[in-house]
């Protein structure tokens, strides 16, 4: 598949992640993330909220799902999400629920392998029960105590080991993250590098910065 650029909005305030979107669009990224984050703060709101600014844009609700799995995703659904995020260490049962809400209700489902001690194994899970894309992500916390730990642990293994498309995740730099498409993860994702300062979570204060650093990560990705 052509690359895909997303932006993650992990904010608390829905005024700055709606700020934030607005000037991604406008430098080319293609779909938004509703962080967890931002979807701790403000629920189902951020949702309705980026859909009512942005209505032709697909938006990532990222749930992070672990049980109740038919629910969350009914919910973010008629909210306004395209995609959701479910856990490949949740239940098999919860993934399937996940599932069938998203072919009901019209939505993409993403499986994050994220903790899971098997990797490989998760990913093949989360592809033979219908999730349509696999994030290999490694979590802000696990990095905190292991600086050294990127998706590159397990990347290649992964993308090799399953038919669907791939994104990864977490403690990439803005070079690693534009190259992701040559490590066959077409589905791109910048925003934490951007918004993370200091263990709070908090847009940019340079605009005119941010748009330039975004339009330039979008020409990359697109060009790779």
């Amino acid at each position: 598949m052509e690359p895909i650029v997303q932006i993650s909005l992990d904010l608390t305030n829905i005024n700055e992640a709606v700020e934030m979107a607005e000037i991604a669009i406008e430098a080319g990224v293609d779909w938004i993330e509703a962080g967890t984050p931002l979807l701790l703060a403000e629920g189902l709101h951020a949702v309705k909220k980026l859909r009512q600014r942005f209505p032709d844009k697909p938006i990532v609700a990222d749930l992070k799902t672990m049980d109740g799995g038919y629910l969350e995703v009914e919910m973010m659904a008629k909210a306004g999400a395209t995609h959701v995020v479910v856990m490949g260490v949740a239940h098999p049962a919860t993934i399937r629920a996940v599932v069938k809400a998203a072919r009901d209700y019209d939505v993409k489902v993403m499986g994050d392998i994220m903790a899971s001690p098997d990797k490989i194994s998760c990913a093949q899970m989360l592809e033979e029960n219908g999730v349509d894309y696999i994030i290999v992500h490694t979590g802000f916390d696990e990095r905190g105590e292991d600086p050294e730990r990127s998706p590159f642990d397990c990347l290649e293994n992964v993308v090799s080991a399953v038919s669907i498309p791939v994104q990864a995740v977490g403690g990439l730099s803005i070079e690693q993250a534009a190259q992701m498409p040559k490590h066959g993860a077409p589905l791109v994702v910048i925003g934490a590098p951007l918004v993370i300062d200091n263990q709070e979570f908090r847009p940019s204060s340079d605009s005119d910065q941010l748009r330039n650093t975004l339009r330039n990560f979008v020409k990359r990705v697109k060009n790779t």
